[in-house]
C-alpha cells in the first residue's frame, strides 16, 4: 500500500509538473508562447541584411523581436535549459523559430554563414562581427578595381615606395573614418599609433576590440 502510495505521488508530481510546463508556454505574456501566426516563414523586417546596413536593421528587428516578447533569446537573458529541464523543448522550438526569422532577414550569403550555428544568441553575436567583415571585404573590391585604372609609377629612386605607403595609409584612413561611432576608441588610438599599421594589422586591431 505504501509502494502504491508512493506512485500516486509521483504521477500527481508529474502531471503536476507537466502543468506547469504547459501553463509557462500557454500564457500569451510568456516569452516562451507561440501564436498561431508565428511560423518559420516569418518576415520580421522588410529589408535584408547585406552587411552595411547593420545598425538600422539590427534596430528594426530588436523592435520587432521586442513585440514578439522573444528579446530575451538574443540578448542572453534567457539561457538554455538543461535537457532535463522542463523548459528544455519550449526553449527548443522558441531557439529554433528566432533561429529561423533571423535567417529569413538576411541575404543568401550572410545566411550561408550563419545556418549551422547552434542558437538564436549565437548567431546575432555573430552578426556583429559580419558587419565590419562585410565592410572591409566590400572596400577590398573596391581598391582592387580602382588599382586597374591607377597608373603604377616606374621609378628606381625609392619613388615607388612612397607611392606604395602612401596609398596603403589612405586605405587605413579609409576604412577607419567608415566606421561608426561606437569605434571612436579604437580608431582614436589606431590613428595616434607612429607609423600607422598595415591595413590588414588594422582590420584585426578592429576585430579584437568589437569581440571584447
Amino acid at each position: 500500500m505504501a509502494r502504491g502510495g508512493s506512485n500516486g505521488e509521483r504521477g500527481a508530481s508529474n502531471s503536476s509538473s507537466q502543468n506547469g510546463e504547459s501553463s509557462t508556454i500557454e500564457d500569451s505574456s510568456s516569452p516562451y508562447f507561440l501564436h498561431n501566426r508565428d511560423h518559420l516563414g516569418v518576415n520580421l523586417v522588410t529589408t535584408l541584411l547585406n552587411g552595411a546596413n547593420y545598425h538600422t536593421w539590427c534596430r528594426a528587428m530588436v523592435m520587432a523581436l521586442i513585440a514578439k516578447n522573444k528579446i530575451g533569446f538574443i540578448d542572453g537573458t534567457i539561457h538554455k535549459p538543461t535537457s532535463t529541464d522542463l523548459l528544455f523543448n519550449a526553449w527548443s522550438r522558441c531557439n529554433s523559430m528566432i533561429s529561423a526569422w533571423i535567417i529569413n532577414a538576411v541575404t543568401r550569403e550572410i545566411a550561408d554563414i550563419i545556418l549551422y550555428l547552434d542558437s538564436a544568441y549565437e548567431i546575432w553575436g555573430d552578426l556583429g562581427t559580419l558587419d565590419v567583415n562585410s565592410y572591409f571585404t566590400k572596400l577590398n573590391i573596391l581598391w582592387d578595381e580602382l588599382k586597374e585604372f591607377q597608373p603604377v609609377p616606374v621609378c628606381h629612386c625609392g619613388g615607388l615606395r612612397i607611392w606604395t605607403d602612401h596609398q596603403h595609409r589612405e586605405y587605413v584612413l579609409q576604412f577607419l573614418m567608415g566606421l561608426n561611432e561606437s569605434y571612436a576608441q579604437i580608431r582614436g588610438q589606431i590613428l595616434m599609433m607612429e607609423p600607422l599599421p598595415a591595413i590588414n594589422k588594422v582590420f584585426s586591431l578592429v576585430i579584437q576590440e568589437e569581440r571584447h
